[in-house]
């Protein structure tokens, strides 16, 4: 069985930023006002004014494209410059829930619970959603250790495990909704059960 990876190195040319953007853009326009069916490479290539070859240095396929253009800068508020890690991995985890909750993300959900679990599909959101997102909350952590907020978990992987399960299990459960609250609630629990804050 393959292993997956959040971010695939690709060989070639260093990737061109603003046609990523450019592109991560247009996916979003596509997949809000079209939906998932009709979001190809083809089309967000002449929609963002970049070639095929250029998205396929950042996305394997239209599948992972979608997904990173769902989850592409949700957050309603970007932290400022010297930002706490606290509030970066709330920010981040905010973000998620924002784009999940909105009728495409909501769609999405939906059709994850029926998908093969090998399939490109299910691929894509595992690659570019959970884990992308687990390795930026890992990132968060590291830093809050290195600048002394927080004591360091004893299971970084667990803790990982504690702040993004539940948005997961929300989503494609649907016991309990996707609110604007639960992002920073998630991270205040995981702080108080570290016991964060240098006395």
């Amino acid at each position: 069985m393959s292993q997956d990876h959040p971010i695939a190195k690709r060989r070639g040319r260093p990737p061109d930023e603003k046609g990523r953007l450019r592109a991560l853009a247009a996916a979003r326009d596509i997949l809000m006002s079209e939906g998932f069916g009709r979001l190809s490479m083809e089309a967000v290539a002449a929609k963002a004014g970049v070639s095929k070859p250029t998205l396929y240095r950042h996305w394997a396929n239209a599948q992972e494209l979608a997904m990173a253009a769902l989850v592409a800068d949700t957050s309603a508020e970007t932290p400022a410059a010297g930002a706490t890690a606290k509030d970066r991995l709330t920010a981040q985890i905010e973000g998620l829930v924002a784009a999940f909750a909105t009728r495409r993300g909501r769609q999405i959900a939906m059709t994850l619970a029926s998908a093969d679990p090998e399939s490109e599909f299910t691929r894509a959101f595992r690659n570019r959603v959970i884990l992308a997102g687990r390795e930026g909350g890992r990132a968060i952590l590291e830093t809050g250790v290195a600048n002394g907020e927080i004591g360091k978990p004893q299971d970084i992987e667990i803790m990982l495990d504690m702040l993004y399960g539940p948005v997961f299990y929300r989503l494609l459960v649907g016991h309990q909704p996707l609110d604007e609250q639960l992002g920073r609630r998630l991270v205040e629990h995981v702080w108080i059960c570290l016991a964060c804050r240098p006395e």
